[in-house]
């Protein structure tokens, strides 16, 4: 049997029973990065035809995710493409939207190795995707950690320009603690401390105490 041929027997084998699945089933084609299948859900939140989707090809992946996501997915996709095994699952979470226009909504999604080629080689990705549902409060939990993983990527750099000082400092004002009660604690002047209270700020502008509360929370610091 050639590729083409198990392909197709393939993705009409998985596509006979999509829609019975409680996520959108992709079938990823590794060698050419394009999609071979999506179930009709998927197709429907996209806003795209099959013939339109493959025709997209590797254009696929940067159309409909968001990339500030793929550093840490990526990884774990490549990681699974080389074990070159049937068995092993790769579970992350990404942002998805049909176009620049709508909102990005993040998806649960769990992949792996569904085919090999004619040479052994891998072939196909089974993926199945399912949207955090906003409403419920364990997914308002899991919406907050990934909205403080995404500020953490985001202003990585900018963190980085504060010193250990500014941080325990940082962590305190995120607290809700004063200059003196923070002088107190970390055996400083009152001045010292207002001084670390300026610098803090004039590096991370932040818009209001509240997303310096974020930056302590995103980075650990409380």
């Amino acid at each position: 049997m050639s590729n083409e041929e198990a392909i197709s027997h393939k993705v009409a084998e998985i596509a006979a029973t999509a829609a019975q699945y409680p996520g959108v089933i992709i079938i990823n084609n590794i060698q050419t990065q394009g999609v071979e299948y999506m179930s009709p859900w998927g197709l429907e939140l996209l806003q795209i035809t099959m013939p339109e989707l493959r025709a997209l090809g590797a254009d696929y992946h940067t159309r409909f995710f968001n990339p500030a996501d793929a550093a840490e997915y990526a990884p774990k996709i490549w990681q699974l493409i080389e074990q070159n095994e049937l068995g092993p699952v790769a579970t992350f979470f990404q942002q998805v939207r049909a176009n620049a226009h709508t909102p990005w909504t993040w998806y649960f999604t769990s992949m792996r190795l569904l085919l090999h080629d004619t040479q052994g080689a891998p072939l196909l990705l089974l993926c199945v995707a399912s949207p955090v549902q906003p409403e419920t409060h364990l997914a308002m939990r899991v919406q907050r950690l990934l909205d403080e993983n995404e500020f953490l990527r985001r202003n990585a750099a900018t963190f980085a320009t504060l010193t250990s000082r500014e941080r325990e400092v940082l962590r305190h004002l995120a607290l809700g603690h004063s200059s003196p009660q923070i002088a107190q604690t970390l055996h400083l002047s009152v001045q010292t401390a207002e001084t670390h209270r300026r610098n803090i700020r004039q590096k991370l502008q932040p818009q209001s105490a509240a997303e310096l509360g974020l930056y302590a929370r995103a980075f650990n610091l409380v």
